[in-house]
């Protein structure tokens, strides 16, 4: 069955604080977008509810546009089983074991893909964005944590779990400091956009009371990765230092990946990789220093923004209605 003109996926992007819908076209062009609050402070079941009840709505709007909705789309953080349909756990959405794909489907009676968002992005940008052009491709997220998506062919591996593309705990520095995940050394410790902010606080904190590290005071905003980087460019003496140990780490980082995936291209995205030429030029030298009989993999920024996890929800629908 294949997709005709005037049918579209309705794609939703679930993430703690918001999501991010379309309606978007089999070319991927999206007809209409909108977003949503998620409140996932409310709990799983009044999250459930609010994505039904939106993703109802998209529909409901197709068809008073003169469009038909044939198949819905939802990507979630978290670990995701996409073969059975299941948000299996999501800390930031409050998942646990929802079969999410089965309740789409009961609902609005379309054929429902369920993803993860990472690797919904990865897809995006694989097929449509910066990715476009090489058929192997690694997408990195760099934001409060670090993840990837290895696309081949157009398509995501989900790993036998549906965990695969955590290139965030990679250990790269084993006296590192600690992660979220409870291990220290992992490469998001040290190289997300949260663990740059974070050192360089510590950093300032400890140099202004005389070596003992303290939180920003009540009041005073926390210093942002950005700030870190510009301050870098700049020629501070403290941000480079942690620029330099960010870059590092991710270097060291990428390295695995390309010596465990051999890609054509490496495709950055997040907050962090909107610092530009200050962390592209510096990381594809560190990148080329550490490769020796591995092809170095093209390095560039994604391009879709935070619409790649949304476009990614609205392939994954589509790719079900190609198949015969």
């Amino acid at each position: 069955m294949g997709v005709s003109d005037g049918e579209v996926a309705v794609a939703l992007d679930v993430g703690g604080t918001g999501m991010k819908c379309a309606l978007v076209s089999a070319d991927g062009v999206v007809r209409h977008a909108e977003r949503h609050p998620t409140d996932a402070g409310r709990g799983p079941d009044a999250v459930v509810e609010t994505i039904l009840a939106v993703a109802e709505g998209l529909a409901g709007k197709a068809r008073a546009d003169g469009l038909t909705p044939n198949a819905l789309g939802i990507v979630v953080p978290g670990v995701v089983d996409e073969a059975r349909g299941v948000a299996v756990w999501s800390a930031n959405v409050g998942f646990r074991d929802v079969p999410l794909r089965d309740l789409a489907f009961t609902r609005l009676g379309l054929p429902t893909a369920l993803g993860h968002d990472v690797r919904a992005g990865g897809l995006a940008e694989a097929r449509l964005g910066a990715g476009r052009d090489g058929g192997h491709v690694l997408f990195v997220a760099i934001g409060t944590g670090i993840a990837a998506a290895h696309v081949v062919a157009g398509s995501a591996a989900t790993g036998a779990h549906g965990a695969a593309g955590e290139l965030g705990h990679i250990l790269v520095r084993p006296d590192g400091p600690a992660c979220g995940c409870g291990r220290p050394g992992c490469l998001e410790a040290i190289a997300s956009a949260s663990a740059v902010a974070r050192r360089y606080a510590e950093l300032v904190g400890a140099a202004s009371d005389g070596g003992s590290a303290q939180a920003p005071a009540p009041g005073r905003t926390m210093v942002t990765a950005a700030d870190v980087a510009a301050r870098a460019a700049a020629g501070e003496q403290v941000a480079t230092r942690v620029w330099r140990e960010a870059v590092e780490a991710l270097a060291d980082g990428l390295a695995t990946g390309q010596a465990l995936f051999d890609v054509e291209t490496i495709v950055l995205g997040g907050g962090l990789a909107q610092a530009g030429a200050g962390l592209f030029d510096p990381l594809r030298a560190a990148l080329r220093d550490r490769l020796t009989f591995h092809r170095e993999p093209r390095l560039v920024p994604a391009v879709l923004g935070d619409e790649a996890g949304c476009l990614g929800a609205a392939l994954l629908a589509l790719d079900q209605m190609e198949t015969p």
